[in-house]
Order: C-alpha cells, then sequence, then structure tokens
C-alpha cells in the first residue's frame, strides 16, 4: 500500500476514534445527570429507562468499534494494515475505504460468513 494511501486511512480512524470517544463521554456525563427515580409517572420512568436502554446498546457497539480502530491504527504502525489475516493477500484500497476497520479480504470475509451461517452463528 502507498505511504499516501496509509496515511489517509490513519487520519480517517483517527477521527473516527476521537468521535467515538468524545459520543461515549457525553453518554457518561448524559447518564449521570438522569435519574428515573424523582418521575412520578411509572410511563415517564419506562421511557427514560428504555432510552438508556438504547445508549447503552448503541455505545456497546461504539465500544467494539473503537477496540476495531485502535487494532487497525496498531496495524498501521506494524506494517500489516491492509493484508488479511487469512489468506495474508492485500486487501484492496476500496474494500478498505468502504470499511477501514477490516482484517480481511473480500473473499476470506465471505467465507467465513457462510461459515457462521452454517454452524447458526
Amino acid at each position: 500500500m502507498k505511504p499516501k494511501d496509509l496515511d489517509m486511512f490513519r487520519q480517517m480512524l483517527e477521527a473516527e476514534l476521537v468521535l467515538l470517544l468524545a459520543k461515549s463521554q457525553n453518554t457518561v456525563v448524559e447518564l449521570l445527570s438522569t435519574s428515573s427515580d424523582g418521575e412520578p409517572d411509572p410511563l415517564d420512568r419506562a421511557t427514560i429507562e428504555l432510552h438508556r436502554n438504547d445508549m447503552y446498546r448503541i455505545r456497546s457497539r461504539e465500544s467494539r468499534l473503537i477496540k476495531k480502530i485502535k487494532s487497525s491504527l496498531n496495524a498501521i504502525e506494524e506494517g500489516t494494515y491492509g493484508i488479511c489475516e487469512d489468506c495474508e493477500e492485500p486487501i484492496s484500497v476500496a474494500r478498505l475505504k468502504a470499511r477501514p476497520v477490516t482484517s480481511y479480504c473480500i473473499a476470506c470475509k465471505s467465507r467465513r460468513e457462510a461459515y457462521e451461517r452454517v454452524i447458526g452463528q
């Protein structure tokens, strides 16, 4: 991969990481500042709890994405970014632009997904 492309991906990943970390910080502040205990109406409490659960699920997914971003940034530093973990062939730049945190080429990812469907995951 060209150094120019690696720099572009590093910048994309770092920008996404900053954004996700800021969101998680805001979520913590928001969760600490809202409480359903003071709401007398059971429907209001239920609404607040549903909102909290939704935020938790979203942030949980984002937490996994943060780990993938950090792993991708580490791979850039190690010189292994853009190399498929299964077949060790280069991952296309187009695929990396679509999914910068991927660690599998299209063929290997398709094979893995087919296997997961067969075993029922």
